[in-house]
């Protein structure tokens, strides 16, 4: 079954991207990070720096009320 995967969040901050990772997965929502960072040059400067949190399309809704708070894990 081919899933579709939506953008939940954009940040440059790969500690922020990790924490909301463990918030979504903690409520059993499966996350994929896609980053255009290349690991020997770490630049973190425009849309080089971003790193997307994706979810599945049907977790949308609640991985937004996770991240804003208004759902418990």
């Amino acid at each position: 079954m081919n899933e579709e995967w939506v953008t939940v969040l954009v940040t440059n901050d790969s500690l922020e991207a990790e924490m909301i990772k463990d918030l979504l997965e903690s409520g059993e929502i499966p996350v994929v990070l896609r980053s255009s960072k290349v690991s020997p040059y770490p630049v973190s400067v425009g849309i080089m720096g971003e790193i997307k949190i994706l979810v599945r399309k049907e977790d949308k809704e609640t991985a937004e009320k996770l991240i804003r708070g208004e759902e418990e894990t």
